[in-house]
């Protein structure tokens, strides 16, 4: 399937700074987005929702899925737009029957747990999806050029975690069980899942999406030495497939592994622009790990956001000076994307969330000042 974004069938971008951060280009303040920015903390979201019917009636529905994605931008002076979408997206075109009861997370119909399984999985025809292409297009669309719009998806190892136990897990015991015993099966799961986020993500591009964002939530579950065996070499997969460029312009890529700072280093040769860090990892050793060919987004506590705005305020300050000295003028240099550690908790207060944008867009101007 060819979905085009037709060259000139977009507004030019008003806000670039995302862009620039990304590729390592100067910027006048430290772009800021949230994971999951479009989500339950905002009334107006719940709102939609409701009107939805549930979880999925919001995402496979054009206006609706455009409506949330759009909302956090019209409340905060955002520097970037996130596709409202699912990473679970993908196994649920295989046939696994994705569903979402309201107040728990995600739930498969059908888990992948022996051969027979197995011998069933394919890439998916890219059709099944075109709800979320639609959703891409219409969404930057809407936006106008305002900021960029990323789009994403989950990893193949996350993938496979959620198809393996059907569910969200506590102790990982089903997928690991079938890693340990059956790697073979766990192999060719992650070689199919590979193949199928990189045509997903390719599609997304070409429906118009300006930057895409790989979720490899679960990564850090893995024990050293199975991460850099079925996450990484597959995270790798992805990357080798992606387009770099559309329509002549420059499509930079983000890889996020939730747990993954004991492996900074060996992430900073993937073929990525942009590594994203958890709240656990400290940002001016990240910046000495990764060293001058990746920019770095993240990495604040997303219940930071449960303190008051003076104390938001401090933890700003102290994230942007542990990065250091953001690259000014010519050339490339250390730039940072900022955004919080992992999604933010839906319990979170909106005006807080106005009050780290605004710091961190205040005091990244002071620093470059």
């Amino acid at each position: 399937m060819n979905i085009s974004s037709q060259p000139g069938a977009f507004a030019p971008l008003q806000n670039d700074s995302f862009i620039r951060a990304c590729l390592r280009q100067a910027t006048d303040h430290t772009p800021i987005w949230l994971m999951r920015q479009a989500g339950r903390y905002l009334p107006e979201y719940r709102a939609t929702r409701a009107r939805a019917g549930s979880f999925m009636g919001l995402a496979t529905n054009t206006d609706y899925a455009t409506e949330v994605t759009l909302q956090p931008l019209d409340r905060y002076p955002l520097d970037a737009a996130i596709l409202f979408s699912d990473i679970l997206t993908v196994p649920d075109a295989m046939g696994l029957g994705l569903s979402f009861a309201l107040g728990e997370g995600p739930k498969f119909a059908y888990a992948v747990r022996d051969e027979a399984a197995v011998a069933q999985l394919a890439v998916p025809d890219m059709d099944k999806l075109r709800y979320v292409f639609d959703a891409v297009t219409s969404i930057r669309k809407a936006l106008n050029g305002r900021v960029p719009l990323i789009g994403f998806s989950g990893s193949p190892w996350t993938l496979a975690c959620y198809m393996v136990e059907g569910a969200g897990s506590d102790d990982y015991r089903l997928v690991k069980t079938m890693l340990y015993s059956r790697p073979d099966l766990m192999h060719k799961i992650l070689e199919i899942n590979a193949d199928a986020v990189a045509l997903y993500l390719n599609t997304q591009i070409e429906a118009g999406a300006q930057a895409v964002m790989i979720f490899d939530s679960w990564g850090g579950v893995l024990a050293d030495g199975a991460f850099q065996e079925f996450s990484l070499a597959y995270t790798t997969r992805v990357l080798g497939q992606l387009k770099t460029e559309h329509d002549g312009v420059r499509i930079p890529s983000i890889v996020f592994t939730k747990g993954g700072g004991l492996w900074l280093e060996e992430m900073g040769a993937l073929k990525c622009d942009v590594l994203g860090l958890d709240w656990t990892v400290n940002l001016t050793r990240a910046r000495a790990m990764v060293g001058a060919n990746k920019a770095l987004q993240g990495n604040i506590d997303p219940n930071v956001l449960f303190a008051n705005p003076a104390q938001i305020e401090s933890e700003v300050a102290k994230a942007l000076r542990s990065f250091g000295a953001p690259h000014v003028g010519a050339g490339t240099g250390p730039t940072h994307i900022f955004n919080l550690g992992h999604g933010i908790s839906q319990h979170t207060p909106p005006e807080h969330v106005a009050s780290l944008v605004q710091a961190v867009h205040e005091y990244s101007r002071q620093m470059r000042a």
